[in-house]
């Protein structure tokens, strides 16, 4: 009515509407609610943290960071807001293929699709990914920690040589100075080159492979990828290929490893997680640390517990799917099945409990 009082009398609205119109008028005087109130100054600081986000948190993500900033409010409210506010979060597209298989030598696969770890650099999982931009692609590689998701290693470069995945590897060494750790890749020829299984070899590295033409042998570095499409590569075009790395540079370090919230860590970010961890776990000086280990998986997969690390996939992504992955020939009827159970002897015995 108010909208529309300069074309029509208040009268006349009040009676084909069947409201008196001293109601209106008393409506209209009245000062908003104490809910109303609260719900304005709630959605200010939903659409503060949004921002913050770079527009990528959904209710979720949103609600987790109001829980920790003190606010005691429910996730269904946040999303109610969010919804009449026009505000949302990002979803995905797929991705193109950019592994290329040869024929050299592969590594076994150490992990069989077990990504758990119960202490940091017992696990790594490693993959490549293009970012496409005007003056064309970008290759990014990238290595995670599988007990925070944190990405320890990433370089970039404008052709898939090996050195590209050599870059990240040396980043990661060189951050977390760890040996005995496990190398998860796929089977493309950067992963399975001779100067690859050198550099291996030399900082004690075990490099480990999955099986071709299967995402699901790598899906926590594939889950990387598809946050990184999501929030970044799907929103931004980019012209040049400096332009591309000045923003996966402040995305990663900037965004993803200080200050993201993963559903998988309880919504904590990676570095938040790991300095919980370390919290949790002094060691007294001259007492070295117990080496991590990677937590056996069973048929009927337990629910994970704070100390336990966290399972990736579930039993569902087991089933067979005409398209899985961000790769878009990786669900082929010719791709190795396997069984959830994990194989005797697939681990190295100085990795096992």
């Amino acid at each position: 009515m108010s909208a529309h009082r300069a074309l029509y009398p208040i009268a006349t609205m009040c009676r084909v509407l069947g409201v008196s119109t001293s109601g209106y008028y008393a409506w209209s005087a009245r000062s908003p609610s104490a809910r109303a109130t609260s719900d304005a100054a709630l959605l200010e600081r939903i659409d503060t943290i949004h921002a913050a986000s770079h527009g990528t948190y959904g209710s979720p993500r949103i609600h987790a960071e109001l829980v920790a900033t003190g606010s005691s409010v429910g996730r269904k409210r946040v999303a109610r807001l969010m919804k009449g506010a026009s505000l949302r979060g990002v979803c995905r597209r797929r991705f193109v293929t950019t592994t290329v298989r040869d024929s050299a030598r592969q590594a076994p696969d150490l992990v069989d699709r077990n990504f758990v770890a119960v202490a940091p650099n017992v696990l790594w999982v490693a993959d490549i990914t293009y970012v496409p931009t005007w003056s064309g692609f970008l290759y990014l590689a990238v290595v995670l920690d599988v007990f925070s998701r944190r990405v320890v290693g990433w370089s970039m470069s404008t052709t898939l040589q090996t050195k590209l995945v050599l870059a990240a590897l040396n980043m990661a060494l060189a951050a977390r100075r760890s040996r005995g750790v496990i190398h998860h890749s796929d089977q493309g020829s950067q992963y399975t080159s001779l100067a690859f299984g050198k550099l291996c070899r030399e900082m004690g590295v075990l490099p480990s492979m999955g099986s071709v033409g299967d995402a699901y042998d790598n899906a926590m570095a594939e889950s990387f990828f598809a946050t990184l499409e999501c929030e970044l590569l799907a929103r931004h075009r980019f012209k040049t290929q400096a332009e591309a790395r000045t923003a996966i540079f402040q995305f990663i370090e900037g965004f993803y490893n200080p200050r993201r919230r993963h559903s998988a860590l309880g919504y904590l970010s990676p570095a938040e997680f790991e300095r919980r961890h370390a919290r949790a776990m002094p060691s007294s000086p001259g007492v070295p640390k117990s080496a991590g280990v990677l937590a056996a998986v069973k048929d009927k997969p337990l629910r994970a517990r704070p100390h336990e690390g966290r399972v990736l996939d579930g039993r569902c992504a087991r089933r067979p799917t005409p398209c899985a992955g961000r790769d878009e020939g990786t669900g082929s009827s010719g791709a190795e099945q396997r069984n959830i159970t994990t194989k005797e002897g697939k681990i190295p015995s100085h990795h096992m409990p």
